[in-house]
């Protein structure tokens, strides 16, 4: 049975944004290449075909990662801001 992504983005218009945060993040201009170079960093052996083979474990390294250092940039930003109004 094929898994479907469950995470949805509430405000569709923000994807781009969202894309460019995770090439940021990632050290790659492409978004696409985030979750490779990522994986590559975490030691996980990730392909651009099937990956079936990983565990549970490697794929949370990966995703992880990313989304960790996405949330990690977003409170940056935010107190950047917060401190520019102050």
């Amino acid at each position: 049975m094929a898994r479907r992504k469950r995470n949805k983005i509430l405000v569709p218009e923000a994807r781009h944004g969202l894309d460019q945060l995770k090439a940021k993040v990632a050290g790659t201009s492409n978004p696409e290449d985030a979750k490779f170079e990522a994986a590559e960093e975490a030691g996980v052996p990730l392909t651009s075909s099937y990956n079936g083979q990983l565990t549970s474990e490697q794929a949370g390294k990966v995703g992880g990662r990313l989304g960790g250092s996405m949330v990690k940039e977003l409170v940056r930003m935010a107190q950047e801001n917060l401190a520019k109004k102050h």
